[in-house]
């Protein structure tokens, strides 16, 4: 019952992730569910990593509830573990998850710190 419950808390911020299904399957992506997770890849998943974040360079995966964008099939071996921790967050957040990260770096940014590294929840999925 308890990860039923964590699926519910956290479905407003993976229905966001859900938008992006439709175009990764139709337009060139790829999907695939590993523990429950739905991971999609490629295409204009790919596009939106690279061209639509804030991190220079662009996005290698980014976590909404629980499915997992990223550039490509390799990213997302590479970046499993950081982003599982991801999901748990959201998990433990809900639908408070994106404006507490944001937030966060919003705060950090202002007091001169990296927006990204310094952000807590990042600090906890690169385990420092």
């Amino acid at each position: 019952m308890a990860r039923v419950l964590a699926y519910v808390w956290a479905f407003p911020t993976t229905l966001l992730g859900l938008l992006f299904l439709p175009f990764a399957v139709i337009f060139g992506g790829g999907l695939q569910v590993v523990d429950g997770v739905l991971e999609l890849y490629g295409g204009p998943v790919s596009f939106f990593l690279r061209r639509c974040t804030l991190l220079r360079g662009g996005a290698s995966a980014m976590t909404l509830g629980h499915v997992v964008l990223a550039r490509d099939r390799w990213l997302l071996d590479a970046t499993r573990t950081h982003e599982r921790v991801h999901v748990r967050q959201c998990e433990r957040w809900g639908p408070l998850f994106i404006p507490a990260y944001l937030l966060a770096s919003l705060v950090l940014w202002i007091r001169g710190r990296r927006a990204y590294e310094d952000n807590p929840f990042e600090r906890e999925a690169f385990g420092r």
